[in-house]
């Protein structure tokens, strides 16, 4: 394609005695392209432009990439349209959140033509249009969002900007693929207390970590508190157990010791001459006793009869025979003659021994 013969209108908005002159020095508008061809009848459309033709003021027909024929005089190339896509730098512009914090921001738009056609004839301009609406829709939804949700909602923001672009855009033939925010100018007072925001919810947060630290530090503590006061309770009441069990089998080994030497001395007793022998015993057990007197202690209370071992076997010998008469009864029969002499010998045998202590 050959160089366009006039000059092309800007690609961004400029001022309206600019737009005048360039409108009069270039009447045929000439958008996204570096010129418009001239018609030589036979031409050569390249990838992904369209070009529209007019034939007579009207328009005729759009031509196709590749090889295309014309007529001279009567066709004209009015329109050249890119169908790839654009790239448009939207302006920075101050809006105002729903909190009253006014914000510089700027944005990138992805465009595309989707119909040479509308894009020719649906609007004057169609980058400057899409621009305007890019920036008014951008103030009408930052003027929804606080300043904290337009940090956090960026996405969501993005996708409002292209909905409400593609409604508008529909009859223009573009169609927005993505918008993006670049930067996000924020006052310095706000950005002052933002940081002083950012450094008191970090302080908190730290705080916080702490006291739950502290926490889990005391809970573990009370825990092991508890489990060393639970194993030591169960120490205590196995070793009292087994100290109870080892009594109670003390218990049994001495009574059961003890039966069995009541046996043998009911079994002795019940042999001739008992009665002296545990007269015997009895008699030794009172010297015993008798000869550890006042070795504990400077005061003894001693009977009146202390002296007189005759009559303390006599008494001792008295109370057994008080306790086993019942059962000397019942074997009355069975008891030998003998034992009154075995007692009478057994006092003799006492009194000698008297004589000769004394």
């Amino acid at each position: 394609a050959s160089s366009c013969s006039q000059p092309c209108s800007v690609s961004f908005p400029q001022h309206s005695q600019q737009l005048k002159r360039a409108a009069r020095l270039a009447p045929v508008p000439c958008r996204w392209n570096s010129g418009l061809p001239m018609n030589i009848g036979v031409l050569f459309v390249p990838q992904q432009e369209a070009w529209v033709v007019e034939r007579m003021g009207k328009f005729h027909r759009i031509l196709e990439p590749g090889l295309n024929f014309l007529i001279p005089l009567l066709d004209r190339i009015r329109y050249v349209q890119s169908l790839k896509e654009i790239v448009i730098n939207v302006p920075e512009q101050s809006a105002v959140t729903l909190d009253n914090v006014t914000l510089q921001i700027d944005g990138v738009l992805y465009l595309r033509v989707m119909d040479p056609y509308k894009a020719s004839y649906g609007v004057e301009d169609p980058e400057y249009a899409v621009t305007q609406l890019a920036q008014t829709t951008m103030r009408s939804e930052l003027g929804k969002l606080s300043l904290d949700r337009v940090f956090r909602e960026r996405e969501s923001l993005n996708a409002s900007i292209v909905d409400a672009i593609n409604q508008a855009s529909d009859c223009w033939g573009i169609r927005c693929l993505r918008y993006e925010i670049k930067d996000i100018h924020v006052p310095p007072r706000v950005k002052e207390s933002m940081q002083m925001q950012v450094e008191a919810e970090r302080r908190k947060r730290a705080t916080v970590l702490e006291s739950e630290g502290t926490r889990e530090s005391a809970i573990n503590v009370a825990e092991g508190q508890k489990q060393a006061q639970i194993l030591a309770s169960e120490a205590e009441k196995a070793e009292q157990i087994n100290k109870a069990a080892g009594e109670a089998n003390a218990m049994l080994v001495k009574a059961r010791a003890k039966a069995e030497a009541i046996q043998l001395l009911a079994a002795a007793l019940a042999q001739q001459h008992g009665n002296a022998a545990a007269s015997l015993s009895v008699a030794e057990q009172y010297v015993n006793a008798f000869s550890k007197i006042a070795k504990d202690s400077n005061t003894v209370l001693l009977p009146a009869n202390t002296g007189d071992v005759t009559n303390m076997v006599a008494q001792a010998l008295g109370i057994y025979t008080t306790l086993t008469k019942p059962q000397a009864v019942k074997t009355q029969d069975e008891v030998p003659p003998a034992h009154e002499d075995s007692h009478s010998s057994a006092t003799e045998v006492l009194k000698a021994e008297q004589g000769s202590s004394s």
